[in-house]
Parts: structure tokens; C-alpha cells; sequence
């Protein structure tokens, strides 16, 4: 009997400490491919890949609720190479995210390392949601796809949602330099979303900046999504850049997708410009595994030059836990 009482109480205390865990999640992605890459003016090279589809990634996360209709929050996500066991984002411990903020009836406030605005209103409106060989990064630049140092305020209304970043960039005596800046407005009521976002990044000195504003959207019919988007890009060279983007997705039976898309920068300093064509599908094991395959099709043209045509192929699979 003082046995049977002893294991309950052990029982007991077990129950207590992972209800106590119930608000923080673990969570990760590993993603492993086979890849094949060639220009007309390089030989092919076939690759196996991690992050193909998905960076992969180990993660926490979690909510405490303060009471009166607030709460904290924080994520701490690790990005890693599956094929060498390698740190990714430059061997940064939590290189993909590092935040913790309060949420309330006025938003979020968050703090640290956190996607740009901009790489997130990518990602909503790429058919590929910015992997495989469409990758919609391979014309928009996101910056980086993170920024240190941040101050992000985001607020959900209704179809209505937005956020600002600022990312300090410490330098001593300069507010200016390394400084980042961005923002996104997006709207999302059945069938129709859309978004708008902007990103200003300072070079080291302040002397000079990049910048970016987006504009893009989806429209569901069902059985078929359509996707567009436009972005007007200034470098911190000085260089004007114009991107477009339309592109497809639609289901494949139960368990597969079929996307497509079809990208143009264009230089409008040089008249230069880059264009790619990619398709890709994918089809689902279970709700945590897949089966992907893309391929692309480039060719930069630069007045004067030859053409420089390049193809992509991969494929792999995809296990989120």
C-alpha cells in the first residue's frame, strides 16, 4: 500500500512539472535533397543538400499567460546543415529567431533576432514559399531574411494585419549606420490576400542604403491559386532594379501540389535582366513528411555579354516534428 501511495505521489509530481511545460514547444524541421547545378559556362554539380525546401531547424517556443488579457511569448529556433551536422546562419546558436515579447489587446512587442517583414510577405504570396528551385529570393531581396537587434510591433484587426521592425544597428556615435527598417500592411478575407512591404537597410557608415517596397497577392479559385507580385529595389550601389513574379499552385489529388512560376528582374540602369522559369511538385507521406522535386531554368542577359543560362534540379524529403 505505502508502495502503490509512493508511486502515485512520484506520478503526481511528474504531472505537475509537464503541466507546468504545456505552454512551451519543441519543434524542428530536417529537410535533406538531392540537388544538381549547371551553367553553360560550368560543369554540373550534383549535391546532397540540407534546407532545399525548408531551412532545417530545432526549435522552442512558448506562451505564459500574466493574466488581464496579456501575455509573454518567446522563440529561440537553431538552424543547422543535416548533411555535415554543421550550426547554419554563420554558427549563430539561434541564428534563425531569438525573441521574447508581450502580447495584449494592443499587438506584440517583440525583442531580438526575428524575420524582416519583408521575407515574411514573401513568403505569403511565392508559390514555392521561398524554397526549391522558385525560390522568389532568386529576384526579391529580403535582406538577409533577419535582423538583429529589433524592435517589431505587429497588430492583427479583422482581414487587417501589419507589423514594424527596427533594427538597431550600435554603432557608437551613429544612429545611422547598420540601421533597418521595415514594415508590411496585409489583408486577407476568403479567397483574396495581399500585402504590401517596404525594407531599408544602412551600409556601415551610413553613407548609403538599400531599399525595397513590395507589393503582391493570391487569389484561391479553388481549384487553382493564382500569385503575383512586384517589388521597385534601390542597392546601396545605386542600382535600380524592377521585380515581377506570377506563378500557380493547385492541388494534386489528396496528398500533392503542383506550383510554378514564372520571375524577371530587370535592371533598369544596365538593361540587363534575369529571368527564371521553375515547377515543382510535392506530395505528402503523412502530415509530417513529404516528397519534393523542382527544376529551374535561368538566363541572365547583360547587353554586350553572352548569355548566361543556368538549371536546377533537386530532390528530397521533407519530416517536420
Amino acid at each position: 500500500m505505502k508502495k502503490s501511495l509512493l508511486a502515485l505521489a512520484v506520478l503526481a509530481s511528474f504531472a505537475g512539472v509537464a503541466s507546468a511545460q504545456t505552454n512551451v514547444t519543441v519543434y524542428g524541421i530536417v529537410d535533406m535533397g538531392l540537388q544538381r547545378t549547371d551553367t553553360n559556362t560550368t560543369e554540373p554539380l550534383w549535391a546532397l543538400d540540407s534546407g532545399l525546401q525548408s531551412g532545417s531547424r530545432l526549435g522552442f517556443k512558448g506562451t505564459e499567460d500574466l493574466g488581464g488579457g496579456l501575455s509573454a511569448s518567446f522563440q529561440l529556433e537553431n538552424g543547422f546543415n543535416a548533411d555535415k551536422g554543421s550550426a547554419a546562419q554563420g554558427g549563430l546558436l539561434f541564428g534563425r529567431q531569438a525573441w521574447v515579447g508581450l502580447n495584449g489587446g494592443f499587438g506584440s512587442v517583440k525583442l531580438g533576432r526575428q524575420n524582416t517583414p519583408i521575407y515574411v510577405a514573401a513568403g505569403a504570396v511565392d508559390p514555392f514559399e521561398l524554397g526549391l528551385a522558385g525560390d522568389l529570393q532568386n529576384t526579391v531581396n529580403t535582406f538577409g531574411l533577419r535582423m538583429d537587434n529589433t524592435v517589431n510591433y505587429s497588430l492583427t484587426a479583422g482581414a487587417f494585419s501589419g507589423q514594424v521592425a527596427y533594427g538597431f544597428g550600435e554603432v557608437a556615435g551613429d544612429t545611422t549606420a547598420s540601421r533597418q527598417l521595415g514594415l508590411s500592411l496585409g489583408y486577407a478575407n476568403g479567397p483574396v490576400s495581399a500585402v504590401f512591404a517596404y525594407h531599408k537597410q544602412e551600409n556601415a557608415t551610413g553613407t548609403a542604403s538599400g531599399k525595397i517596397a513590395f507589393l503582391g497577392g493570391t487569389y484561391n479559385f479553388g481549384v487553382v491559386k493564382a500569385h503575383a507580385s512586384y517589388a521597385d529595389e534601390k542597392t546601396a550601389g545605386d542600382v535600380k532594379l524592377r521585380d515581377y513574379m506570377v506563378g500557380v499552385s493547385a492541388p494534386v489529388g489528396a496528398a500533392g501540389s503542383v506550383m510554378t512560376s514564372f520571375q524577371r528582374t530587370d535592371n533598369r540602369d544596365s538593361d540587363a535582366k534575369f529571368d527564371l522559369f521553375a515547377i515543382g511538385y510535392t506530395h505528402n507521406l503523412s502530415k509530417r513528411t513529404n516528397l519534393y522535386t523542382s527544376l529551374g531554368y535561368g538566363k541572365l542577359e547583360v547587353p554586350g555579354v553572352e548569355d548566361v543560362k543556368s538549371n536546377k534540379f533537386n530532390v528530397g524529403i521533407r519530416h517536420k516534428f
